[in-house]
């Protein structure tokens, strides 16, 4: 890419690096309605980058640009989008971008799935290093494909998570292997209906032959039902029946071997033995051997900000789940707990029902909610009749958890929402989280 004019429609971290990407070689303006890192303002500054910040990009944009790279974040209908398609101006994301500087054939693994692919992703990526494969390691989990797309060899192996949000603008983008963890209702704010969001869940297998492998939740019906008709080779895993990958009397078996029994897994939960059967599947493709895949098992404790542990006080655990921002993930992080439990709950309003958290709550003995979402969890808490305080932010949350928490409870922070009412990402969140539990008190 060339000699181009470039629109880049939010900045962030995949609008930062899409921009040092296409500085060299071509004119880039990139917009944010918010002050950014100054660092790398300074950054994109002395590569020639115009940057801007404004609260109507849409006056920017003319027909002199050649392509606007959106932030996966943005909706489809935003103004500037919208004006780009009617000057037929193409519209790609950073993932798109970096597919199209990728000049060498490699090995592409692709996660998605409405849960687990972060922990699934990092599993494939980290199988593929004990095997002592050349890997890396981006996408949706944090690291921008752009950030690493020139570093790429001749069949190095590229393991991305990728969203919803990324899949709706990608053209060319294709993988070896794609995985679909699982299929729920979630992040029907961003789509106008369920069955847009399962059809762009469905574009991972866009472009592929029977030469190309699909990895399928065999016990999630939706993932079924939208696979039927893909061209991929499928493999299954399933904790229910024999699969290609499968989990039975507390074991994991690929093609009916033993490869590790659950007892000597250090990550807990059917939903992780889920995450592990698709990680297997993908790395055996590649003849990664049953030592490398029991190596990381054995030592692997989990993803940052994914039901981690943060802390003890007084005989009372802290876990940082700010990854959940779906009511279907703090469903799960509810499920791995038996103890009495104080649940940190509230961000962003997306208009999604708590109800779904209905059969899950057995355990939770208090809810301290915070953020846009408060008003409606308390609500919802009351017509649970589970004692509910609301509070203006997280800190104030955590620390009346801190008060009302007795020894062998648990307090979790799984918001069952994003963070950007208050936060630029559910790191930021997850990370003030810990800092706080930090500061509470003495093991």
């Amino acid at each position: 890419m060339k000699n181009k004019k470039v629109f880049i429609l939010g900045m962030a971290r995949s609008g930062f690096e899409a921009a040092k990407l296409l500085a060299k070689d071509n004119e880039v303006w990139i917009t944010d309605i918010k002050e950014q890192n100054e660092q790398d303002v300074r950054i994109l500054k002395e590569l020639g980058v115009k940057y801007i910040i404004t609260n109507n990009p849409t006056d920017l944009l003319d027909e002199s640009f050649d392509l606007l790279v959106k932030n996966p974040g943005i909706r489809k209908d935003h103004q500037t989008v919208e004006k780009a398609r009617n000057l037929q101006i193409p519209v790609i994301n950073e993932l798109e971008l970096a597919y199209q500087y990728l000049h060498v054939n490699t090995h592409i693994i692709g996660v998605t799935g409405s849960n687990g692919k972060t922990t699934t992703t990092t599993l494939i990526y980290k199988f593929l290093c004990a095997a002592e494969k050349s890997a890396f390691l981006g996408g949706n989990i944090g690291i921008p494909f752009c950030q690493f797309v020139l570093d790429v060899k001749e069949n190095d192996y590229i393991v991305l998570e990728v969203s919803d949000h990324q899949l709706c603008d990608v053209k060319d983008f294709k993988t070896s292997i794609s995985v679909l963890t699982n299929i729920y209702p979630v992040h029907l704010d961003f789509h106008d209906s369920y069955d847009q969001y399962k059809q762009m869940k469905k574009k991972i297998f866009a472009h592929h032959t029977k030469e190309d492998i699909a990895i399928i939740n065999k016990d999630n019906e939706e993932s079924l039902k939208i696979t039927n008709d893909i061209l991929s080779s499928k493999q299954y895993f399933s904790k229910n029946n024999v699969e290609d990958c499968y989990l039975e009397n507390d074991a994991i078996y690929y093609q009916k071997e033993k490869i590790i029994d659950t007892k000597d897994i250090l990550l807990k939960g059917s939903h992780n033995y889920e995450n592990i059967m698709a990680a297997i599947l993908a790395v055996k493709a590649y003849h990664v051997s049953n030592e490398a895949i029991k190596s990381v098992l054995t030592t692997f404790k989990g993803v940052e900000h994914r039901i981690e542990f943060v802390k003890n006080i007084k005989g009372i655990s802290y876990y940082n789940d700010s990854k959940a921002t779906n009511c279907e993930s703090t469903k799960i992080a509810l499920k791995s707990f038996q103890n009495p439990t104080l649940l940190i709950l509230g961000g962003l309003d997306r208009g999604h029902s708590f109800e779904d958290l209905k059969d899950s709550m057995q355990n939770v003995k208090y809810v301290a909610c915070y953020g846009e979402t408060k008003k409606r969890i308390e609500e919802y808490c009351k017509s649970m009749k589970i004692p509910c305080d609301s509070f203006e932010n997280l800190k104030e949350a955590t620390l009346m958890c801190y008060q009302k928490a007795e020894k062998n409870d648990v307090v979790l922070l799984s918001p069952a929402c994003a963070s950007w009412d208050q936060y630029d990402s559910f790191e930021t969140r997850g990370n003030e989280f810990k800092k706080i539990v930090g500061s509470l008190g003495e093991e």
